[in-house]
């Protein structure tokens, strides 16, 4: 493992530190049947049933998983 050969000051190492961003993700509005949902681009979304169970997973238009 590589040690540094000197301590790195306090002020580099709050620099460097603060270049880390969260950034807000990027959301897809889709309507179905008039309901709006927001998700994630290239995400699987969860289909449900009319009691709001969840069924499967499922990618454009193909199911690809089971919950």
């Amino acid at each position: 493992m590589a040690v540094p050969k000197r301590k790195t000051s306090r002020s580099n190492t709050r620099s460097r530190r603060s270049q880390w961003k969260a950034e807000v993700p990027t959301l897809v509005k889709t309507v179905e049947n008039g309901r709006v949902s927001w998700s994630l681009p290239h995400t699987a979304k969860v289909v449900t049933d009319s009691a709001g169970t969840p069924l499967f997973r499922e990618y454009k238009g193909r199911k690809v998983a089971d919950v």
